[in-house]
């Protein structure tokens, strides 16, 4: 199988597998896996320089903040051993947390198992991604802190020699925010062209269209006059996707701007506009819509 091909299946298993714990639960992050599917999908499976997963394929139980827990490790071990020749993969919105489970499992990297432990009483598999869940290594707090952390990171990196790049994947709702352009500035002070920004610009926010609630277009624009280097593609082309990341960015930070549709693949959800940001049924007709929808995309539901 072609690398796009498996990109696309990865992408077609993340929508389906959100899609189901939507169902069974009453509401979930489903657009987030509608507009990021496919980017994730091009992460793992091309772009990023990855070792095999170092953790447990069925997560343990949480046991314990790291001042009472002298065994505590993050969640980064499901994206391969801390190598210097390696990447490093850091998710900012942890929102998307149930996104990134399902990536993980689609790529081989947790077990299906893990997945029912979500959002469970003493469990790492939380719905709002800790830096001990599955995949994460930071514990991003509120959007928009996550890209200053990998910038510690990178400096340490690249003062111990290490040549592995650090990505980040984040959504353009965190880019109304200050400290996120304060890390940019950071960014380009130090050139620090190992970080590599994926960039969910679904254009989407919790309070609606992000250019209704704070305007931060032109993006790519406002991005290279920061001291970035920047580059916008169809977020659901994986092609675009892999080749964004070998854009020449020398000394410069390079974010690349996917562009996306808030209801790709799961197109029943475009009713919902402007509101996608988290998918709560108030009436019978949408579960079962939705329902009726994945019945005859996907078939009968087994993990759910």
């Amino acid at each position: 199988m072609s690398w796009e091909r498996e990109a696309k299946r990865v992408a077609d298993g993340i929508r389906r597998r959100v899609t189901a714990f939507t169902l069974k639960n009453g509401g979930g992050y489903l657009s987030q896996a509608c507009s990021s599917a496919e980017i994730l999908a091009t992460l793992y499976t091309k772009v990023m320089n990855l070792g095999p997963s170092v953790a447990p394929p069925v997560p343990p139980p949480f046991s314990g903040v790291p001042g009472r827990d002298p065994n505590y490790t993050t969640g980064a071990g499901y994206n391969g051993p801390k190598e210097p020749h390696l990447d490093r993969f850091f998710i900012s919105p942890v929102h998307y947390a149930l996104v990134l489970y399902a990536a993980l499992v689609e790529t081989g990297r947790m077990a299906e198992e893990g997945l029912a432990m979500f959002n469970q009483d003493g469990s790492r598999v939380e719905m709002i991604g800790a830096e001990h869940s599955p995949g994460h290594e930071l514990m991003a707090g509120s959007l928009g802190q996550a890209l200053s952390q990998v910038i510690g990171i990178a400096l340490a990196r690249r003062e111990h020699g290490e040549t592995g790049r650090n990505f980040v994947f984040m959504s353009d709702g965190e880019f109304m925010i200050g400290q996120t352009w304060e890390a940019i500035e950071t960014l380009a002070f130090y050139r620090l062209d190992t970080v590599v920004v994926y960039i969910d610009a679904n254009g989407q926010s919790a309070d609606g269209k992000i250019d209704e609630v704070m305007r931060i277009e032109p993006l790519k624009d406002r991005l290279e006059a920061f001291g970035a280097a920047a580059v916008e593609v169809n977020g659901h082309d994986v092609r675009a996707l892999e080749a964004a990341a070998r854009t020449p960015h020398d000394g410069k930070a390079l974010f690349v701007i996917a562009r996306t549709n808030p209801y790709c693949g799961v197109e029943v959800l475009a009713d919902r506009a402007p509101k996608f940001h988290y998918i709560r049924f108030t009436r019978p007709e949408e579960r079962e819509a939705l329902e009726r929808f994945y019945l005859e995309k996907w078939g009968k539901r087994d993990e759910a």
